[in-house]
């Protein structure tokens, strides 16, 4: 059997390394239009910035160790430009000396993955703007930044390249701005959680443009003008990261399915609807394991599944994939902000019962040196109860926290199973009610009506006459630092004592600094026949959102 891969990073070479475990007698050719048949990809941005430091350590494996480990024949720079599945048969661009010859095939997978968008914009051309898609793209910017007089950078798109580069171009001294057209950058968190990541990188001085689309890129003498509707602005250097397509133009004549912007359309073997082809990675369209509708999720970790379950079924297994649900993570400067499953946003359009609940948990005992704060927000089904998504920002324990919650989806639990899981605790590590766990409680509580919550918008909508009573118990010292608009200072620790000074015949709207104070006032009140509702994620979450569009009306 010959199998012809096409593009190798993630699915292409996943696929070869398991078709080859499974089948020793098998032929495998692997083309890569690229220099680099197996690369880092998720790790460009770290080059560019001098955390990785060795050019090297980019190729995850070459041609020759394929060849010498695994028996399989990867051709770097060759470019396959045309495929024949009548006559099973690929023509091939040597992009070294410009040769082309056909090669014949048995099965073929295409893992040409994604393109970076480049507007239809005056400029997207000129040599001083730069896109991100592999190590020569890599290799460029760094050789540009290095040996030019370079200070001020332009990225235009907030999603994971534009911030991870930023973050690392601003690391080596630069002084970046990022433009982004939506009013958030990382569209897949909701518009509240969004404003952590601003607030970081502006603590950071980045400048962020938000709802602002770039017009045009100019050259004047040694800089690039970027024009926006309301400024024109220098720049020694502008990369686009406005986000990526399905490079699939190689299939168009070929009568296979197409799905969202372009992608190819596969069944759950990753077989295309033409006999013996597949396809796996960012090319593909897949379906997503909450909603079950279609989707691209452009991500490492699913290409990589991708290209186990085609090379099983080449290889004449029964393995399907069963979805993708978006598990992500970006490290910003000195903070982690990570997603999985539908935002808030998401799930409401998509026509759930969504509800979210905010908490601020630390990530290991209290007492322990280097506890930190997180913010969790979790989305759930007020009617099934099942987890939809959750987005968790901080420092320490992010990444196990989303990673548990992901894994809750998977198996279906529902939120009031969050309780129930029994997770690994010493004070170095966690709580004996670590924050997945606190998560469940709050959201059994909501559930029972034990407790009523309000969320940021809902606070924004109620009148500020007097008819509402806000009441905030934290100390004094804390209210005196800020608080928010028309709330009034009563301590949890006094609430009991002047409890009757409060007016029984309003709604009672309750805040503290992250949420677990309010919520024993909350009960206290309840019991006391108060119609009471706790602030969702307290003062910080509010400071955090309240600061950000203050910051955005102000850029």
């Amino acid at each position: 059997m010959r199998v012809v891969i096409i593009g190798g990073v993630a699915g292409g070479a996943s696929a070869a390394t398991r078709i080859r475990r499974l089948d020793e007698e098998a032929e495998i050719i692997i083309y890569e239009k690229s220099g680099y048949v197996s690369y880092a990809n998720c790790g460009l941005p770290y080059y560019i910035g001098d955390v990785i430091t060795d050019e090297a350590k980019l190729s995850v494996q070459d041609a020759a160790g394929l060849l010498r480990r695994y028996n399989i024949w990867a051709k770097v720079k060759h470019e396959v430009i045309k495929i024949d599945p009548d006559r099973k048969v690929v023509k091939v661009k040597n992009l070294t000396n410009n040769k082309e010859f056909e090669q014949t095939y048995d099965k073929l997978v295409i893992a040409t993955g994604a393109k970076p968008i480049k507007p239809n914009i005056p400029g997207v051309d000129l040599p001083e703007v730069f896109t991100l898609r592999n190590v020569e793209d890599t290799l460029a910017i760094k050789q540009y930044v290095n040996t030019h007089n370079v200070n001020n950078i332009a990225i235009i798109g907030g999603g994971f390249i534009g911030i991870e580069l930023a973050e690392n171009l601003a690391n080596i001294g630069k002084n970046i701005t990022i433009y982004e057209m939506s009013a958030q950058l990382l569209s897949l968190l909701d518009r509240d959680m969004a404003a952590f990541v601003h607030a970081t990188l502006r603590e950071h001085n980045v400048t962020i443009k938000l709802k602002t689309e770039v017009s045009a890129i100019e050259k004047s003498a040694n800089q690039l003008i970027v024009k926006t509707e309301s400024e024109v602005l220098p720049f020694d250097m502008v990369v686009l990261a406005i986000g990526v397509i399905p490079d699939t133009t190689l299939v168009n004549n070929l009568g296979i399915n197409k799905g969202i912007k372009g992608s190819i359309v596969v069944n759950d073997k990753m077989e295309t609807e033409i006999k013996d082809i597949y396809a796996v990675g960012d090319a593909v369209q897949v379906k997503h394991y909450i909603t079950g509708k279609p989707t691209l999720i452009p991500l490492a970790g699913p290409a990589n599944k991708q290209g186990r379950i085609a090379a099983d079924n080449i290889c004449g297994l029964d393995a399907h994939y069963n979805g993708s649900q978006g598990t992500s993570i970006i490290k910003i400067f000195d903070k982690v902000i990570t997603a999985t499953g539908l935002n808030e946003t998401m799930a409401k359009r998509g026509g759930y019962n969504a509800e979210s609940i905010v908490l601020s948990p630390i990530s290991k005992a209290g007492y322990y040196p280097g506890s930190k704060a997180m913010t969790m927000k979790i989305t759930f089904d007020k009617k099934s109860h099942h987890i939809l998504g959750a987005q968790i920002f901080g420092m320490d324990g992010v990444d196990k926290r989303i990673d548990v919650i992901a894994t809750a989806i998977r198996a279906k639990l529902k939120a009031t199973d969050l309780p129930d899981l029994e997770l690994a605790y010493a004070p170095p590590f966690s709580l004996p009610k670590d924050p997945v766990n606190l998560a469940g409680f709050i959201i059994e509580n909501v559930l029972t009506g034990k407790v009523n919550q309000v969320n940021y918008q809902e606070l924004m909508t109620l009148p500020k006459d007097g008819s509402v009573t806000f009441l905030d118990v934290r100390s004094e010292f804390e209210f005196a630092r800020g608080s928010a608009e028309a709330f009034i200072n009563l301590p949890l620790d006094n609430l009991r004592r002047k409890i009757n000074e409060l007016p029984k015949d309003k709604k009672v709207i309750v805040m503290c600094q992250s949420g677990l104070r309010s919520y024993l006032a909350t009960r206290i009140l309840k019991q006391h026949g108060f119609d009471a509702y706790n602030f969702v994620g307290g003062y910080a979450f509010y400071r955090a959102i309240t600061a950000d569009k203050l910051a955005a009306e102000l850029s």
